[in-house]
């Protein structure tokens, strides 16, 4: 089944104070959840891409790596894997998203980056 979580990957995306009041404004815009998805870096660099809940038809090597406010988070799995199965921190920062992604409110995009064991986002 696409986007499904392993017993050891669920759970391992966290979010800032910054991402959770994106999160909620785009809730509220698009009256549902949205959805996340580790971009592979190839166009568009490596930030997280956003969509509306189910807006993109994930493949068979998507994992779910957590949901963040009712919010799914996905990457592929060769990737995940590739970086070592970080924990990541979904976060927001100036500038403009790439592709198709949702904005993370006026000049902003959503960015994830590793969070070293033990940190907790602020």
């Amino acid at each position: 089944m696409p986007g499904h979580a392993h017993d050891d990957t669920a759970g391992r995306v966290t979010v800032t104070e910054a991402a959770r009041e994106a999160i909620a404004a785009l809730r509220a815009a698009h009256g549902g959840p949205v959805m996340f998805v580790q971009s592979g870096g190839c166009c568009d660099g490596s930030d997280p891409m956003c969509f509306p809940a189910g807006e993109l038809a994930l493949g068979e090597g998507d994992l779910l790596l957590g949901v963040v406010d009712g919010c799914t988070f996905h990457i592929d799995a060769d990737l995940y894997e590739a970086l070592g199965r970080p924990r990541l921190v979904l976060d927001v920062a100036p500038g403009t998203p790439g592709g198709f992604s949702l904005a993370a409110g006026d000049g902003l995009h959503f960015v994830s980056r590793v969070n070293p064991p033990g940190n907790v986002p602020s």
